[in-house]
């Protein structure tokens, strides 16, 4: 063809040229400038910049303005809402192969922006390698793949709001808005300062990838009023955070009552034990040290803690890396002043300092080491931003982990030891989901992440962390409605309505009861009893009317005896499940007639149930070790293992409906996994839980497990929401119920699962009779949380 030129081989060769290549030449700088330096929002599969919007600038490390991006209102979450409804119709009917293609491409397209995508994250102070972002997109294509055969019987949420705080990374942000693609649901991010401009270039490169409109949606602005209105909005089913403790407080208490499910991954907040024990390779410890304590930006903060007899050797050899360290650029001024005080605090309590040059003036800080410090002090409580690392002595193994477990947190913990079966026992020991075994930050989306105690309340990566992003196809919902007024300060403060009058003459009713607590059957802390009215009116009983002195007592017992039942074997805590399903069983009658006296159903209904009570324990006998966890085989060399452990002590509310076989299927399910229950019986109908005490005195079930407490339900709720020990609530009640838990239950912060009972009632019966596994499933997942091990090869 005339003017074109044909090279033969001999001509290449000649020449030596390269080819074209496959990489994408296009650097950040360019795709900026592409976009007039000023980033709108993306909606609906384009970039789009709406009249009359205030912008927020981006800046780089030196503090300089890099581009500028677009504070979204309301018009504008309401936009990204229904394009992400409608996206989620057409995404969510594509098959799970063609979902994967979508994963797979976007591989590939992040391999030829690299380049770009790397300069973005540095220009955005958030680096991250696009290695990492491609292995993200790898392994979520798998599990969108294999969603259905792996995972059936569950769905999607529907629209996902994933929100980050201003200094969360690239990766926490992907490690929530891939598996919720992956899983079926259409996004809407609401990224922070630093990764505005990650989230916009991937939502671009998504589209490249051949995405759907509408399924991926970025909108910035402030994160925590914006993620907000974005959970408001009618047609988003489900809020999950990344970020600071502080403002997912402020954003759980913003979304309260909209009846939005949420879930908190506060790892920036979480102060992690560093553990050297006498048996470690101090070199390569206190390199871990100096790569982890001392880097501009940390993931979490650490307290490093040094056993006495190797105490010395390790100071000595701080002394020597920290020798001619430079400086340290600190993110603000105001981290300057915060470790000033904190540091005088420290010395006035008597800390040794080790640094590697005296301070000077300024955004810059030398790496420091406080040494000498007590658990107490609130350098090892809640560390300084910058290079400041709080030391700690300890005597024995077993008091290094207790100090490591001091903490309120429960993110990770890096152990160095060269004897496995001291770090396999410290491991297992340490109330925290991550471990890494002389190493640190060993991430990888194989490996689930777990926020224990305040560091969160949900698991991200791994198969476990796929569950948030889905729910079983037979779940009801919480329903979308704004939030009732309530004084939270007042919340379960009104007296029972159903309290004995004076004068009562108690030979006029057939019998008294007694609540469970602590193994032992008491009248209520003040003394109080209620009455329990049959369908028609009558009185039937009095039981006591509980209160929080009770919740007290009860959380005492339980927790000097749960660790014991953790500990036992899976096997014997399943005897001793099938030896309270033939003490159920032989009470059958007793409790029959108790339900029909209670309820106002036929006796043969009421037998029924009780048929089905001893059936489900027999079930939850029979799965207590058949749930185990496994070995995740992410690409580095090492050995990981990932494992379900006990939450500690639940508080559960129990419904209306069915009695007795809900108060079984959640107590099966709570003991089960190794936890310890504080049950509050049905308002409405108490006396089959009250009937079921016999059940629990007869069997080989420790005393303090199990407590069941009669009252007032708000009033009880209200007590275990602020009870520190319970770690999560199971709850069926009002909506107001609902939306106090949320608002209260995050400092300190619990997991929660809610029912508005009044919504679901002609559900929830159901449920409670119904064998679909995924309701099962469901139960013993939210008994459990996740541990990861990892222990590295040669």
């Amino acid at each position: 063809m005339a003017g074109t030129s044909i090279k033969t081989v001999h001509d290449i060769f000649q020449n030596m040229e390269y080819g074209p290549s496959s990489t994408s030449t296009a650097t950040a700088q360019s795709w900026l400038d592409k976009h007039s330096r000023t980033l709108g929002l993306f909606v609906g599969g384009k970039f789009s910049s709406p009249a009359d919007r205030r912008t927020q600038d981006v800046t780089d490390c030196k503090a300089a303005v890099v581009c500028s991006t677009v504070c979204a209102k309301d018009e504008d979450v309401a936009s990204a809402s229904s394009s992400a409804a409608e996206g989620f119709k057409t995404w969510s009917e594509l098959s799970c192969y063609q979902r994967a293609k979508v994963f797979l491409k976007l591989a590939g397209v992040l391999q030829r922006h690299s380049q770009c995508v790397s300069e973005l994250c540095e220009l955005s102070q958030s680096s991250a390698s696009p290695a990492v972002f491609i292995r993200l997109a790898q392994y979520y294509a798998s599990w969108a793949q294999l969603r259905d055969t792996l995972i059936p019987e569950w769905i999607p949420q529907g629209v996902v709001a994933v929100v980050v705080s201003d200094d969360c990374s690239v990766y926490f942000l992907l490690l929530k808005v891939l598996p919720a693609l992956a899983m079926g649901n259409a996004v809407i991010v609401v990224p922070g300062k630093t990764t505005a401009l990650p989230a916009l270039l991937l939502a671009q490169l998504f589209m490249e990838a051949g995405i759907p409109a509408g399924v991926l949606n970025v909108v910035t602005g402030s994160e925590a009023s914006l993620g907000a209105k974005v959970a408001q909005n009618p047609q988003v089913n489900y809020l999950t955070y990344s970020g600071r403790q502080q403002t997912g407080e402020v954003l759980a208490k913003a979304v309260a009552g909209w009846g939005v499910p949420l879930s908190f991954s506060l790892s920036l907040s979480s102060v992690c034990p560093f553990i050297i024990f006498d048996s470690a390779d101090l070199d390569s410890a206190v390199d871990g040290v100096i790569e982890l304590a001392f880097k501009k930006k940390k993931d979490f903060q650490w307290v490093l803690y040094v056993q006495e007899s190797v105490l010395d050797s390790v100071v000595a050899r701080l002394k020597l890396r920290m020798t001619g360290m430079k400086c340290i650029p600190l993110a603000t001024e105001t981290d300057r002043n915060l470790i000033d005080a904190a540091i005088q605090e420290a010395q006035q309590q008597g800390a040794k300092l080790i640094q590697s040059c005296p301070p000077g003036t300024g955004a810059l800080y030398p790496p420091t080491v406080l040494c000498g410090l007590a658990p107490s002090c609130e350098s090892v409580i809640s560390p300084p931003p910058g290079p400041v690392l709080a030391l700690i002595s300890f005597r024995s193994s077993a008091e290094g982990v207790t100090l490591g477990n001091h903490s309120p947190h429960g993110q990770a913990a890096s152990i160095w030891t060269e004897d496995l079966t001291l770090a396999l026992e410290s491991a297992k020991s340490l109330c925290v989901g991550s471990v890494w075994v002389n190493s640190h930050s060993v991430i990888d989306p194989a490996l689930p992440l777990c926020g224990r105690r305040e560091s969160g309340n949900c698991t991200d990566g791994g198969r476990e962390g796929l569950y948030q992003f889905l729910r079983p196809s037979r779940s009801p919902s919480l329903p979308r409605s704004s939030p009732s007024s309530i004084n939270y300060a007042d919340f379960g403060s009104a007296a029972s309505k159903l309290m004995i009058p004076e004068g009562f003459d108690p030979s006029s009713v057939p019998r008294f009861y007694s609540q469970f607590v602590g193994g032992q059957l008491r009248k209520a802390d003040s003394g109080c009893s209620r009455s329990v009215l049959a369908p028609g009116g009558d009185v039937l009983a009095h039981c006591p009317d509980g209160g929080r002195k009770d919740v007290r007592n009860a959380v005492e017992a339980a927790i000097k005896v749960q660790p014991g039942w953790m500990k036992k074997s899976p096997t014997a805590r399943s005897q001793s499940l099938y030896s309270l399903a033939d003490m159920l069983d032989k009470r059958r009658r007793v409790l029959a007639v108790s339900i029909q006296t209670q309820t106002g159903i036929s006796l043969e209904d009421a037998e029924k149930e009780v048929e089905l009570s001893v059936s489900k324990l027999y079930d939850w006998a029979a799965r207590c070790d058949k749930e185990q966890g496994g070995t995740p085989f992410p690409p580095q060399s090492g050995s990981a293992l990932s494992s379900p452990e006990a939450l500690g002590v639940l508080g559960v509310i129990l419904p209306d409906s069915k009695p007795l076989l809900s108060l079984v299927s959640l107590l099966g399910a709570a003991i089960a996994m190794g936890n310890a229950v504080v049950m509050v019986p049905s308002e409405k109908y108490p006396l089959p839980a009250l009937e079921f005490i016999q059940v629990l005195q007869a069997s080989d079930i420790p005393g303090g497990l199990v407590s069941i407490i009669t009252g007032v339900r708000d009033q009880l709720t209200q007590a275990l929401a602020n009870h520190s020990v319970i770690q999560s609530i199971w709850y069926w009640g009002s909506k107001e119920g609902c939306q106090f838990l949320e608002y209260t239950c995050v400092s300190p912060l619990k997991r929660l699962w809610l029912h508005c009972e009044e919504e679901e009632e002609r559900e929830a019966g159901q449920n409670w009779t119904s064998s679909n596994p995924s309701l099962q499933e469901e139960l013993w997942r939210k008994a459990v949380v996740w541990k990861s091990i990892w222990i590295p090869t040669a």
